[in-house]
């Protein structure tokens, strides 16, 4: 049985001023970088030994990951098919600026059809097919042993929805933490959610989970 310990990267500007991010390249915030060294001191004492690091190539997923090697001594291992989902044209954007600079597209991505991309996006089967694709080979590559991955909140979704056998057209309700732990394991071709949003260790640094959709 394998193990992932997925982590969502720190907090970036970008989420707390609430603006979708997708792949543009944002950096961790002051209270990013809090987190992700408060991150790394709890990752330090994990109880299972774990035998590598990976990461989204993103600089606040491997900024992130960087804070825990510093102290494991892991090499981290980049893999560009961990970013976050493309938005295209939606990236950058406000709830509200969204709303008023394309409302039609806006409207359709509201609906959450499984096959929908907006103009310069992935649509939300294509990132299912491809996060779900790289943990799968992620585990393959470590038969029995117990790993983590840093990367981004719809990359925890992913998982998640394999875990619960849930539909893409339906609302994820868990939350979505910066720099939280999710832990899963893979029994078979079967994922289990073990852990969700797991931040004990963030008492001193800041938990920050902020929807985009909020004004």
């Amino acid at each position: 049985m394998t193990e992932i310990v997925l982590i969502r990267h720190g907090e970036t500007a970008w989420n707390r001023e609430r603006r979708m991010q997708g792949q543009t390249d944002t950096p961790l915030s002051e209270i990013g970088r809090a987190q992700a060294e408060a991150l790394g001191q709890r990752m330090a004492r994990h109880p299972k030994s774990f035998s590598a690091i990976y990461s989204s190539d993103l600089s606040r997923a491997y900024d992130t990951a960087a804070a825990i090697a510093r102290l494991t001594g892991h090499e981290i291992r980049r893999d560009s098919a961990l970013r976050e989902r493309t938005f295209g044209i939606l990236e950058g954007l406000t709830y509200a600026e969204m709303v008023q600079k394309y409302p039609e597209e806006h409207a359709r991505f509201s609906q959450r059809d499984p096959d929908y991309a907006v103009p310069g996006g992935e649509s939300p089967r294509q990132f299912y097919e491809r996060g779900l694709a790289c943990i799968n080979a992620i585990a393959d590559a470590h038969p029995g042993e117990c790993v983590v991955v840093v990367t981004h909140g719809m990359v925890l979704d992913t998982l998640h929805r394999a875990a619960h056998k849930l539909p893409l057209i339906e609302k994820r309700e868990a939350p979505l933490f910066n720099a939280s732990l999710n832990t899963f394991r893979r029994n078979g071709g079967t994922w289990i959610e073990v852990a969700w949003g797991d931040i004990q260790h963030l008492t001193d640094a800041g938990i920050t989970y902020f929807d985009w959709r909020a004004s």
